[in-house]
């Protein structure tokens, strides 16, 4: 069975400080093998693989697999990742994976990451990734297709601007 995979029932999410309204959802299994062979903990080199995955499955459950994005000659790239490991995860655990796109400009997104343990209600992890689509002919940013951004839902559409009222 795969160790993550997305969630077919509702998870209970009031109660985390999750700012996008319908966040992608994945259970996440800790295998013995994501284990650090050096300290008994889970290795930092899965967190990514996760996050990947995660954005992966999301982009899958909209309609954007890599399959297609292949054939349509495109690509998502990372640029850049955040991550901020804020508590220890182990083999056995179960997370759950909350992901969603909180910016979509011309070429570039943002992505947002949470990683929660249920039992405690821990937060083990906050991350964030900034993605280009990228022309895979020329090698260089296209522009993200509107109808693209709409199905991902990004935060920054749906939100109103913030105001300046300082003076």
């Amino acid at each position: 069975m795969p160790s993550l995979v997305p969630r077919t029932v509702p998870a209970d999410i009031h109660a985390l400080d999750v700012p996008h309204a319908e966040p992608f959802v994945c259970d996440l299994r800790i295998d013995y093998q994501h284990g650090d062979d050096s300290v008994e903990h889970v290795s930092n080199i899965e967190y990514l693989r996760w996050l990947d995955r995660a954005a992966e499955l999301h982009a899958d459950h909209l309609g954007y697999t890599r399959t297609r994005m292949h054939a349509n000659g495109m690509m998502w790239f990372v640029v850049r990742h955040e991550i901020d490991y804020l508590a220890e995860a182990w083999p056995g655990d179960h997370l759950l994976l909350l992901t969603w796109v909180r910016d979509m400009g011309r070429v570039k997104s943002w992505r947002d990451y949470l990683l929660v343990r249920p039992a405690d209600e821990v937060v083990v992890c906050r991350a964030a990734t900034l993605w280009v689509l990228v022309d895979l002919a020329t090698r260089r940013p296209r522009r993200i297709p509107h109808e693209m951004a709409k199905r991902f839902q990004p935060l920054s559409m749906y939100r109103a601007p913030q105001r300046c009222t300082s003076r």
